[in-house]
């Protein structure tokens, strides 16, 4: 379907979540232009959108030959044509009305290229390992029973695989200050960590922020779970009260698909980002 892709532009037919993380003023200003950018509606004001190659061998996205630009006004570019033709499929989808809150992966190429909250790796890493000490799946209840062995039964597999995988203890615990992970657990994850590159860090905390899990995340990005399952994991507790006490069924079902969405969207972002020669391959096969 598509060929020579790094000479020519594609033609195709008819297109963000704000980051969360706050930690002084000046990033609380940028994470609300983020914000606004996000989550507002605008009129289609194209018609086509293409690809074309540019510097350096990135790749840049075209709506009716105009540069698609960053909220901080920077040239839209990324490493490769396979996360180029990921994300001008985004835009090609949206019809009468850009809904940017639906296009997660111009959001994070947009995060990647701003770098709005002005973070190295290190940084980013130390954020992401945070969310280790209040993981989800390490939290357990002591009561009711069926909760209780709802998540012993679909926790401890993954907590088990993951501790296996990597060499590391990690463990549950019902007290409210959870189990004390070991710092040697830490610097393994955090050197694991540190082979992504920046983009698909980005979108490996960005899994992280949405599941609540370190563990999940590793699990899902490693392929242990679907995309489905890491996040029904992710909601144990809530799917049980509403299995228990019932729920509105509209609200449930929008909360679900949108995290599914999200979070799919950010593994997606991590193996584009990561494994660009496979992915491409196959991404143009199909």
């Amino acid at each position: 379907m598509f060929k020579s892709l790094a000479r020519l532009p594609i033609r195709f037919g008819n297109a963000f979540s704000p980051c969360k993380i706050q930690r002084n003023r000046q990033t609380f200003k940028y994470t609300l232009k983020y914000s606004s950018s996000a989550t507002t509606e605008r009129k289609r004001f194209y018609q086509d959108v293409s690809i074309t190659q540019g510097e350096g061998g990135l790749f840049e996205i075209n709506l009716d030959r105009r540069k698609l630009k960053t909220p901080g006004g920077k040239l839209f570019t990324v490493p490769n044509e396979a996360l180029a033709i990921a994300v001008a499929t985004e835009w090609d989808a949206q019809r009468e009305t850009l809904k940017f809150y639906t296009m997660h992966l111009t959001t994070l190429c947009n995060t990647a290229l701003d770098n709005p909250t002005e973070r190295n790796k290190d940084q980013m890493i130390s954020a992401a390992l945070k969310f280790l000490e209040t993981d989800t799946v390490c939290y357990r209840v002591d009561e009711p029973n069926g909760l209780v062995e709802l998540q012993k039964n679909e926790w401890d597999p993954v907590l088990h695989w993951i501790e296996n995988r990597y060499n590391v203890n990690i463990g549950s615990s019902s007290s409210i200050l959870g189990p004390d992970i070991p710092e040697v657990t830490k610097d393994t994850f955090r050197q694991h960590l540190k082979s992504y590159n920046f983009w698909s860090l980005t979108g490996f905390e960005y899994v992280i922020t949405q599941l609540k899990s370190v563990v999940l995340s590793f699990g899902m990005i490693d392929r242990l779970l679907s995309v489905e399952h890491a996040v029904l994991l992710s909601r144990l507790e809530e799917e049980y009260q509403i299995q228990t006490w019932g729920n509105v069924e509209w609200a449930h079902d929008y909360d679900m698909y949108e995290l599914r969405a999200r979070t799919a969207a950010g593994a997606l972002f991590v193996h584009l980002c990561s494994e660009s020669s496979t992915v491409k391959h196959k991404l143009l096969q199909d």
